[in-house]
């Protein structure tokens, strides 16, 4: 919570499921938690897992907490949403919570926003953060603000609780698919900073599984595979790049400050078309429309001269001038190489924390876990995605899926896998998902 608070980020939206025997007990650790450190926490029920007949069950919730000293209050009211949940009246639970509630649904179909009258709603949350041309559909970058439009048009008035997402790309076996959004960490702010919403939700903290966390990557949780493509990918240096833009949100201003030069670059370690030995599924669908590029946000003063050296191509100088500037290059298999020079003189400058391949190695020594143990086999896919942030090195643990385990013939390795499993399992159960919540100021009690 306090490195969330470090960038400006007001809140935790609490995801949580019915059937989640921990939800209780997690609920109320989050809110203690918020409260030791003036932070500010609501709930956000996941309707994959509730239904509309749980109205007792959720009216329950809001009258535990939608008074908390760490509830997030707006206009007087504690916030609650929804994953989906579009039907879902909240009257009866209005009706039957003593202190205020500012619901906000997400809606899948901003039309529906038109009943929300009936359903005693106060506004939505959109879902739409990516490419899209609705659901879970894949269409060639970049993002528009046609969902956000549709939203405002059909709110006539209501909050607008609008998203923001760095990334999505998921390869589980029901979900395998990647969204076109390289540019979207610096670009989606740019269009929040003009569309100016009520209150702007971050997709997300800490979900590993769809590669959008802006959070440290936690290796003691419950892992569901994601491990497979989040372990060994930070994600931090997003939260940098973020922080003048959440300041530029909340103070009005139309542009991000830059107090200090910096550098951010993110890439996948693989070309899009490298085949992974040994995966059990498919490419994600929309990997087609991926470039093959390197992208670097330049954050400056001044203008300066960006110089990017990727693998085996030929260095590539950018003028930047001042502000934030995401560029991109053309990706070359090998060491990625940064550099920011302003007057004949070195300001910034980095070595990617991955070079890109064009093949894999899936030896188990290649794995070595923190005390350079092998810790096995380890599938790899061509999804990927890497970032890094000048003069940050981090350490990094691998998690491995019990599926993979399954997977490698070596007995011994197997074994050893599994053993490891079992004592990451037993030790850490119980993890909620967190996505981040910024606000304006304005009418934030």
């Amino acid at each position: 919570m306090t490195t969330a608070q470090a960038i400006g980020i007001d809140a935790f939206a609490l995801n949580c499921a019915s059937i989640d025997s921990y939800t209780p007990t997690q609920l109320a650790l989050a809110y203690q938690a918020a409260k030791q450190v003036n932070f500010k926490v609501f709930i956000s029920f996941d309707f994959a897992y509730w239904s509309n007949g749980d109205t007792d069950k959720i009216t329950a919730y809001m009258r535990q907490y939608a008074n908390h000293p760490a509830q997030m209050q707006y206009k007087g009211a504690g916030i609650v949403s929804t994953f989906v949940g579009d039907s879902f009246n909240w009257g009866p639970v209005k009706q039957g919570t003593p202190h205020p509630i500012w619901a906000l649904p997400n809606l899948q179909d901003p039309s529906a926003a038109s009943s929300g009258a009936a359903r005693s709603t106060d506004g939505a949350f959109s879902w739409y953060a990516w490419p899209t041309d609705g659901g879970n559909s894949i269409i060639p970058g970049p993002m528009t603000t046609i969902w956000d439009e549709r939203f405002v048009k059909a709110l006539a008035g209501q909050t607008y609780m609008a998203p923001v997402s760095p990334w999505f790309a998921t390869h589980f076996n029901t979900k395998n698919w990647v969204f076109i959004c390289e540019n979207l960490p610096t670009l989606r702010w740019e269009q929040m900073l003009q569309l100016r919403p009520s209150l702007i939700e971050i997709i997300s903290w800490n979900d590993y599984g769809e590669s959008h966390y802006i959070g440290p990557y936690s290796a003691n949780h419950s892992d569901d595979g994601s491990s497979q493509w989040a372990a060994g990918m930070p994600h931090d240096a997003w939260r940098n790049l973020y922080k003048p833009y959440i300041t530029a949100y909340k103070s009005g201003a139309v542009a991000p400050i830059i107090e200090k030069d910096e550098l951010v670059y993110w890439y996948r370690p693989t070309p899009k078309n490298v085949a992974c030995t040994g995966d059990p599924l498919p490419q994600p669908n929309g990997v087609s429309m991926l470039h093959d590029s390197i992208f670097v946000a330049t954050m400056l003063k001044k203008p300066a001269t960006l110089i990017v050296t990727s693998g085996s191509n030929q260095p590539v100088s950018i003028e930047v001038p001042a502000g934030i500037v995401t560029s991109n290059i053309s990706m070359g298999v090998g060491v990625q190489k940064f550099s920011v020079t302003r007057e004949g003189k070195a300001i910034l400058g980095g070595t990617g924390g991955l070079e890109i391949k064009d093949n894999f190695d899936l030896r188990k020594e290649n794995y070595p876990g923190s005390h350079c143990n092998p810790l096995g086999q380890r599938i790899s896919f061509a999804l990927f995605q890497s970032l890094d942030f000048d003069l940050i090195d981090e350490d990094v643990a691998l998690d491995i899926p019990s599926y993979i385990a399954d997977l490698v013939k070596d007995e011994k390795v197997k074994s050893d896998a599994e053993a490891f499993l079992r004592k990451l399992f037993a030790r850490y159960l119980g993890n909620t998902l967190f996505t981040g919540l910024l606000t304006t100021h304005t009418d934030i009690r």
